[in-house]
């Protein structure tokens, strides 16, 4: 690695340090599981979070550097049991940065069900352009959760997806960007759930959709 990449791999630590530690904080994660990955510009491989290790002890030197497959190529403790998963994404999705997976209560209880989440709300069509959508169960362990993802987001404009029995995967242009999908993810969950125990939902025309997604990706926030 040049040096160059080195600093790039230092500032990555300390922002996954940090995005950690929001997963917490969000509510998103309980005691070890969960994870965010990010890519490593211009390398064929990514930083991603140690296995098993409690969010309170992780430390900047924790996080692993592996190649695509999962494999270690820097860093002394085991990567992640997704780490395989998360490469399959970023071999397959050159614009993906980041990689966040969670299993967030209501998010993961819709997971459960096998039932994508309805756009039913302007927030959901701003962040994700439609329905949460629902991937296919697959076990943990190897690259097939991250085929499924992919397969599934070929198809969606949302940068999150359900998968089946298991929890949420988020992706984004940055590892920030994916962790802010799957807060907004778990907070669309929540809602939904709520509104539909109050009676029947009806999900925002197409037409809107379309409309609030684009101002959201394009003219929302400072620029």
């Amino acid at each position: 690695m040049t040096i160059a990449s080195s600093d790039v791999i230092a500032q990555l630590r300390r922002e996954l340090l940090i995005l950690h530690r929001k997963l917490v904080t969000w509510g998103l994660v309980v005691w070890t599981a969960g994870n965010v990955s990010a890519r490593i510009p211009g390398e064929p491989l990514m930083l991603i979070k140690p296995s098993g290790v409690d969010y309170d002890l992780l430390r900047e030197e924790s996080f692993v550097v592996c190649d695509f497959s999962g494999g270690r190529v820097e860093g002394s403790l085991t990567p992640s049991s997704d780490a395989r998963s998360h490469g399959y994404i970023y071999a397959h999705m050159p614009h993906v940065g980041g990689v966040v997976h969670t299993h967030s209560p209501y998010a993961t209880a819709w997971a459960a069900r096998g039932e994508p989440i309805p756009c039913i709300l302007t927030a959901m069509a701003d962040e994700f352009g439609g329905p949460i959508p629902v991937g296919p169960f697959a076990p943990i362990g190897d690259e097939r959760i991250g085929r499924g993802v992919v397969e599934t987001l070929r198809t969606s404009r949302s940068p999150a997806v359900l998968m089946k029995n298991h929890g949420v995967f988020a992706v984004g242009a940055t590892a920030e960007a994916a962790v802010k999908a799957a807060v907004m993810c778990e907070d669309a969950a929540r809602t939904v759930y709520l509104a539909r125990n109050l009676g029947e939902v009806e999900p925002l025309p197409a037409h809107d959709i379309d409309a609030l997604h684009r101002r959201y990706q394009t003219a929302y926030g400072q620029r």
